[in-house]
C-alpha cells in the first residue's frame, strides 16, 4: 500500500485534510458527514459555530428542534440531531475518554447509537490522534479496482499491516484516497487511473 500512497501523493500533493478548530468539531463533522457531501457539513458546522454549539456541553443541552434546523442541510437531520445530542452528552460526561487505548476508544464509540465503523475510526484518527485507518466508500472502490476485496475489518487490516503505524500518514493517505476518488472514480475517469493499468496495480 505504500506504493499506492506514493503514487497518490505525487499526483495530488499534500492534503492536510479535515481542518478543525477543536477535536469536538471533528466529532461533529464525522457524525454529520454520514450520507451527505462535505460542503453541506461545512454549512451546518458554521451554523453551529454562530450559535456557540461547537462543543459537547452546549450541544448536549440545545433544543432538539433548533438543532434539527441548524443541520437540516446535511439530510436525515432528525436522526442526526438525536445522534449528535447523544454523542455530545457522552463526551460531556466522559471528557477523558480520549486517554483510553486505541482499541478501547474504538469499542466505546461503536457502542454509541448511530456510530458505525467509519465514523468511529474517523473520530479515533482525526480527533483523538490515534492510529486507526479509515475505510470509506472510495477506499473500498479503489481496492476493488486493484483486485483487493474484503469487508471493512479485512480491508483495514491490509492497510494497517502494510503501513507504518503513523497517525499523520494515515490521515494523509485517507485524505488522498478521498480526493482521488472524487476527481477520478466519482467522475468515471477510469481510463485515466494511475493505480490500475491493464488490470494490474
Amino acid at each position: 500500500m505504500i506504493k499506492v500512497y506514493e503514487k497518490l501523493y505525487c499526483e495530488l500533493g499534500p492534503k492536510n485534510w479535515w481542518p478543525a478548530d477543536t477535536p469536538y468539531e471533528v466529532i461533529i463533522g464525522a457524525v454529520l458527514t454520514q450520507q451527505t457531501r462535505w460542503k453541506n457539513v461545512e454549512k451546518a458546522i458554521l451554523n453551529l459555530k454562530v450559535r456557540g454549539l461547537i462543543e459537547a456541553e452546549p450541544l448536549s443541552r440545545v433544543d432538539t428542534g433548533e438543532l434539527e434546523e441548524l443541520i437540516r442541510c446535511t439530510g436525515f437531520f432528525r436522526q442526526k440531531a438525536r445522534r449528535l445530542k447523544n454523542v455530545s452528552l457522552f463526551f460531556h460526561e466522559n471528557p477523558d475518554v480520549f486517554k483510553k487505548s486505541t482499541q478501547e476508544l474504538r469499542d466505546i464509540l461503536l457502542s454509541l447509537n448511530g456510530i458505525g465503523e467509519e465514523t468511529a475510526d474517523s473520530i479515533v484518527l482525526y480527533a483523538a490522534e490515534k492510529p486507526k485507518f479509515v475505510i470509506d466508500a472510495y477506499t473500498k472502490r479503489m481496492c476493488k479496482c486493484m483486485g483487493i476485496e474484503g469487508n471493512y475489518e479485512e480491508l483495514q487490516s491490509i492497510f494497517e499491516r502494510s503501513l507504518p503505524m503513523d497517525v499523520p500518514l494515515y490521515k494523509e493517505f485517507h485524505a488522498l484516497i478521498v480526493d482521488y476518488g472524487k476527481l477520478f472514480c466519482g467522475k468515471k475517469r477510469c481510463h485515466e487511473c494511475i493505480l490500475v493499468e491493464n488490470g494490474k496495480m
